[in-house]
């Protein structure tokens, strides 16, 4: 597999720190709200590198954080009357919904900054010890970024860009050295949740708290780190000049960011009226077709979401259900022979078309070419089907690679239902009518099961129904 390496601007050969074996830390949410369209991109292109990665034969460990206390948590949290923990807990349990809606797995671990308090601290007094952080008078700990040569490596900015950078982004405190100094540490405020430190009261900096969890169950040094292109700094660089400022040591190998989403070609916010979180899309939209818009640009090539883009996902994810319940279909009721000389040729490109699908994927995660591998697959089955009854066998062989390469991609997740009693009585009376030649019922039966938004054809191994998307 090839990986654009954030860190270094080019694509690299991914090689595991350990053969076999893959660590991975994705950002996670802030979960004091639920998490929006933009926020979906990096948890679903994350989640197919995984699948990606397992399906090639590795053992991933796969991690991503809750950042559970923070100013926007303890702002709604005081507006609620509730508690922070309370907020978060209630979140985390949205995060679940919409994450599943959209096929995105659990991770191998999803800790919560809160939990963590004690590794936090212990990497803060590391940082102190090392010359790296320096706590003040009034209790705070400040990274202080001229004590790390390599601040800047990831995002590229020069002191004086990011010293402007940090004047924009904070008040001016007379406690910090410098500008671009970031606390690690918070002193408590009044009516803020904290916790006991060598410093007084109070709680960790966002930054702070990747760096611990990450490290905590990858190691100091790991594979892959992942997220927005909108963490690229200060976060990630933060979390390199801590990490490394700490350990001495290389922290992660191969960084990976996804562009950003753009609503109907305007940059997503809340003044132009066009932020939704995904809670708001799934009122009008299966989020399958969300997942499968995603797929359709290059995850590092900025995308425009659109309801006629999202439209035009779910008209080709039906495509994709249509042939994989075709060939389930033909698997159970087609023609039991061994696979004549048209379908073991057949049976033969189903191979190059999965390879295909991984040489795509393995060029930087293309999902654009993996989806057309795919298509290919599709139109090659279809039209082998419509050139006479297929055999169960060769509709096996089909439907074994559409579902597994699917399956990276995290689709064809929902399974076929089964027909309601009223819709199987009806086309049994149907099936009845047809062999006693009752050509006026059996089309008032069609009527009455397409009336009812059901697909219904006839084919040679019998009805074929299923439900109208």
């Amino acid at each position: 597999m090839q990986i654009y390496n954030s860190l270094t601007r080019k694509k690299e050969p991914f090689v595991p720190l350990h053969e076999g074996k893959v660590g991975i830390y994705a950002c996670g949410p802030t979960v004091y709200n639920y998490f929006h369209i933009g926020n979906a991109r990096p948890f679903i292109t994350f989640d197919i590198l995984r699948r990606q990665l397992e399906r090639e034969g590795y053992e991933v460990t796969f991690v991503q954080n809750f950042t559970d206390i923070d100013d926007k948590m303890i702002r709604r949290a005081n507006e609620e009357g509730i508690t922070v923990k309370e907020l978060a807990d209630r979140f985390i349990a949205e995060y679940f919904v919409d994450a599943k809606a959209l096929g995105i797995r659990a991770a191998t671990v999803h800790p919560k900054a809160t939990e963590h308090i004690p590794e936090i601290i212990r990497l803060i007094t590391r940082l102190i010890e090392n010359g790296k952080a320096y706590a003040t008078p009034a209790g705070d700990v400040y990274y202080r970024v001229s004590a790390f040569p390599g601040y800047g490596k990831l995002s590229g900015q020069n002191s004086e860009e990011r010293e402007a950078g940090a004047s924009e982004r904070l008040n001016v405190e007379t406690d910090k050295e410098a500008p671009e100094d970031f606390a690690v540490w918070k002193a408590q405020k009044p009516g803020e949740p904290a916790w006991d430190s060598p410093w007084g009261k109070g709680r960790p900096g966002w930054h702070i708290e990747c760096s611990a969890m990450s490290m905590k169950y990858l190691g100091e040094t790991f594979d892959i780190h992942c997220g927005g292109k909108d963490l690229l700094f200060p976060h990630h660089e933060n979390e390199i000049a801590q990490s490394e400022g700490a350990t001495g040591k290389p922290y992660v190998r191969y960084w990976m960011h996804n562009g950003f989403i753009n609503v109907d070609n305007q940059k997503m916010s809340k003044s132009l009226g066009n932020f939704f979180t995904v809670r708001d899309i799934a009122k009008e939209y299966d989020l399958e077709a969300v997942r499968m818009f995603m797929l359709s640009a290059h995850y590092r090539s900025p995308i425009n979401f659109s309801r006629d883009q999202i439209e035009a996902a779910n008209a080709s994810l039906n495509r994709l259900y249509t042939a994989r319940d075709t060939l389930r279909f033909q698997r159970e009721n087609g023609e039991d022979r061994p696979m004549n000389e048209a379908e073991q040729a057949f049976a033969g490109r189903l191979k190059e078309y999965e390879k295909r699908f991984d040489d795509a994927m393995d060029d930087d995660m293309n999902t654009a070419d993996a989806l057309g591998a795919i298509f290919e697959l599709v139109k090659d089955a279809n039209v082998l089907a419509a050139q006479g009854g297929m055999s169960r066998e060769a509709a096996a062989a089909a439907l074994k690679s559409l579902e597994a390469v699917c399956d990276v991609l995290g689709l064809l997740s929902k399974k076929e239902d089964a027909l309601p009693e009223e819709i199987a009585r009806l086309v049994e009376e149907r099936a009845e009518a047809r062999k006693n030649k009752d050509w006026a019922r059996s089309d008032a039966l069609r009527e009455q099961i397409v009336a009812a938004g059901y697909i219904l054809e006839d084919t040679k191994q019998g009805q074929k129904v299923r439900k109208d998307v």
